[in-house]
């Protein structure tokens, strides 16, 4: 996946079918979600800056918005609305419930998982027979 400057704010990812995603996908996509994650990090920081001019804030806001909208493109939503911890879910379906795997920026893989009505204080470790998982081979 790459990423570009398309302005995705304006589309309502709930109103898209999301995709849901195994411990072993959601870990694939970390190296782009990092960087993702970092960007929005210091956009949130700077844009919580008294100091910045007005124009400044609303540049930060569109840029926000974009990187948002990246990780939705993903199928993940950002949670960190304090721009601290770079938390990220992805939807999954583990064991036949419908969960959201939980990943914070700090963390080097995802190995946690919520019920969706818990939130970040509901998480779990991911089975450990889950996060072994390897990909479907292909035929050559």
């Amino acid at each position: 996946m790459t990423r570009d400057s398309t302005p995705l704010a304006r589309h309502n990812p709930r109103a898209m079918v999301r995709h849901t995603f195994t411990p072993f996908q959601a870990n694939r996509t970390l190296p782009l979600v990092r960087r993702i994650v970092a960007d929005l990090i210091e956009r949130g920081r700077e844009r919580r800056q008294p100091k910045n001019a007005r124009a400044r804030n609303e540049q930060l806001e569109a840029e926000i918005r974009d990187l948002i909208g990246e990780l939705h493109q993903i199928g993940c939503d950002y949670k960190d609305f304090q721009f601290d911890k770079g938390l990220v879910d992805f939807p999954c379906e583990l064991e036949g419930r419908a969960v959201l795997l939980c990943w914070r920026s700090d963390e080097p893989e995802v190995a946690w998982y919520h019920a969706p009505e818990a939130g970040f204080a509901g998480r779990t470790p991911i089975p450990a027979h889950l996060l072994a998982e390897t990909p479907p081979t292909r035929a050559r």
